[in-house]
């Protein structure tokens, strides 16, 4: 069922996602092509704040700030978890691998990989406030348009 706290935490997360995306870009390799990696992480950011953060809004100011915690995490695992799939995707279609559970163990190397470069101090502190405003403005939503 569609309700403004949804639709608010949707927009947020994906508002966040966006940043982030921006803010991992300068982190990675110089040959590194990007495709369509903002749009895929702004997608992510919608669904995440749709589905995990919308429908657990209205419950205080404290569930608001942990319900922006789950979300910023669910858009981290889910961001570094595609963006592996699409990695592993990539060499696999290069022949790097000799079967089918290389290729899916290479998923999870890929992403601790990944998890590594993103582990700095400023998207730290970007999410932190991402976690806040996402979830102070859809708790604002959910209470203000029930």
């Amino acid at each position: 069922m569609p309700t403004a706290a949804r639709l608010m935490a949707a927009f947020c997360v994906a508002i966040t996602a966006y940043f982030i995306s921006l803010m991992v870009m300068p982190l990675m390799p110089e040959s590194t092509d990007f495709g369509y990696f903002i749009p895929v992480n702004i997608c992510i950011g919608l669904g995440v704040g749709w589905i995990a953060m919308g429908r657990r809004a209205g419950r205080g100011t404290t569930a608001a700030i942990n319900n922006g915690l789950t979300g910023m995490f669910l858009l981290m695992l889910w961001g570094i978890g595609v963006q592996a799939i699409n990695e592993m995707v990539r060499l696999a279609m290069r022949n790097r691998y000799d079967g089918p559970f290389e290729a899916v163990v290479a998923i999870f190397k890929i992403g601790a990989e990944y998890a590594v470069i993103v582990a700095t101090v400023p998207i730290g502190i970007g999410l932190l406030v991402g976690t806040v405003f996402c979830g102070l403005l859809t708790e604002f939503a959910a209470n203000r348009w029930p």
